[in-house]
Parts: C-alpha cells; structure tokens; sequence
C-alpha cells in the first residue's frame, strides 16, 4: 500500500514539472518573438536614420560646388567690369545700352555675392553649433582623459561613443549605476536642445554569445537590448522625449578597431549616441535663393 501511494506521489510531482516546463518555454518563446519584431522595426529605423545622413553628406557636396562656382564667375565678371568701367572714361565708345547691361551685370554680381556670404554664414553657423554641443557635453561629462568616453564632429555629425565596460556588466544589457550617471549627464545636455534628434547604436565585438543570457541568442540581440536599455534610461528617469530618439543595434559589424587583439575588441563593445543633423533648418536657405 505504502508502494503504491509512493508511484502516485513521483507521478504527480512528474506532472507538475512538466507542466511548469511547457509554460516556461510558451513564454520564452513569446518573448523572442516580441524581440524579433522589435529588433526588425529598429533595423528600418536604423535605414531611415542612415538615408537622411547620406542625404544631408550628398547636399553638402552639391552646396561646396554651387559656392566655387558663383566664386569662379565672381572673378570673371570682376574682371569684365574692369574693362568695362575703364570704357565708361570715354563715352564715345560705349552705348546707352551697353551701359545699362554693365549695370545690371553689376548688381547681379552684388547678389551673388551677397548669396554666397548667406551660405558660408549658415556653414559657419552649423559647425559652430556642433563645436558648441561637443564642449557642452564634455563639461558636463568632466574628466575627458577617461578612455571610455569619447566625443567627436565627424563631416558635420556630432557622436558620443561609450565603453560598454562603463554601461553594462559583460553579457549584460541592465544598466550600471556609473553608467546612469553618465547618462544623466549627457541627458542634461540634450534636454536644453529640444530640436535635437538623436540616435543610440549598440555595437559589440566578434565574440560569440556563448551561453543562455535570457532572451539573446546572438551579438545582433545583445545590441540591440543595450541601445533599447539607454533609450529607456533618458525616456522613463530624465524625462527625453521619445520621439527624438531612436534605438538601432549594429551587431559586430562596424568596428572602430581589430577584433584580433584583446585592445580592439575592447573598443568594438560601444554605445554610440549619434546627434542626427537638422536638414529641414539648414536648408530652409536654398528655398530663398
């Protein structure tokens, strides 16, 4: 008798974790799920973010070569209004027409010129923005010889590079308290600059996640969490509108330095803060020409 209640009790108990098993793995498999399309909506993000600044290298081009161009018949019109003033000392040799064309030719060149000042003032403008952003970020962050934080201006986007030995535990995406800190104070930045959009990319090395780390499966869902958990950080604790912000993760494959040495790698595991830059008001200008 005593047997028999024994064979019940381990088949109940048998039972019970299989039951606990299959609703475990119902969830994980949710929860991959719900990250597979995140991950997808994230990547599209990624492409519009990527598009706009091509664009905006691809217009900054075509404004340096307008520019040389109006300076190329600056010169030239200078030097056929010379010898055109210089006709002018004899009255007999020029006509009432011809005069009236030295004129016009003349104002013209005023508003070319003036044109051309308006470009280079608004060039001016945006780099100055830019240098002034950087300087504020690293008074606010402090001490720049930690080389774990890294501020630049690159062909006029301005980008935070973060260590992830600073933000994250190693095969973590949880936020550590040194990296809140940070953030706070890149974020006190960033709110006085409502107008500013910004992108955080994720980045790590080539390492293979080795492991069950919750959810991630690979490097590609690693960066992406990481970028997805600062986002969250400068939403939900110092208050960033979302819908400047967006959250990509590049997986391992854009690099900073060689994966083949411990050094490299180490530079490779990154956040990245990426400031978008303001198209719409930097070519407001070309509406007016």
């Amino acid at each position: 008798m005593k047997v028999s209640y024994l064979v019940l009790a381990a088949f109940t108990s048998v039972s019970m974790i299989s039951c606990v098993s299959s609703k475990k793995f119902k969830a994980e498999q949710a929860r991959y799920a719900e990250l597979s399309d995140k991950h997808n909506q994230l990547q599209n993000d990624l492409k519009s973010c990527e598009d706009a600044k091509a664009e905006e290298a691809r217009k900054r081009a075509g404004l340096e070569s307008e520019i040389a161009n109006l300076n190329k018949q600056m010169d030239f019109l200078k030097e056929n209004n010379t010898t055109a003033l210089k006709q002018l000392q004899d009255l007999s040799v020029i006509s009432a027409s011809q005069a009236e064309s030295i004129k016009k030719s003349m104002e013209n060149l005023g508003l070319k010129d003036a044109y051309i000042q308006d470009l280079q003032t608004q060039m001016a403008k945006k780099d100055s923005l830019n240098m002034a952003l950087v300087m504020n970020l690293k008074g606010a962050i402090g001490n720049m010889e930690d080389e774990d934080i890294n501020i630049k201006v690159d062909k006029g986007v301005v980008y935070v590079d973060i260590s992830d030995k600073l933000l994250f535990k190693s095969g973590s995406y949880a936020i550590t308290p040194r990296a809140e800190e940070v953030l706070g104070k890149v974020a006190l930045v960033l709110k006085n600059q409502p107008d500013i959009e910004f992108m955080v990319e994720g980045h790590t090395d080539n390492n293979e996640i080795r492991g069950n780390i919750g959810i991630i499966k690979d490097n590609w869902d690693l960066s992406v969490m990481r970028a997805t958990s600062v986002v969250k950080v400068l939403q939900k604790k110092h208050g960033l509108d979302p819908a400047k912000m967006a959250a990509a993760g590049r997986g391992e494959y854009k690099p900073v330095a060689d994966n083949s040495t411990a050094a490299g790698k180490a530079a490779n595991r990154r956040t990245r803060i990426v400031i978008l830059p303001q198209l719409d008001q930097f070519y407001q200008l070309l509406e007016r020409k």
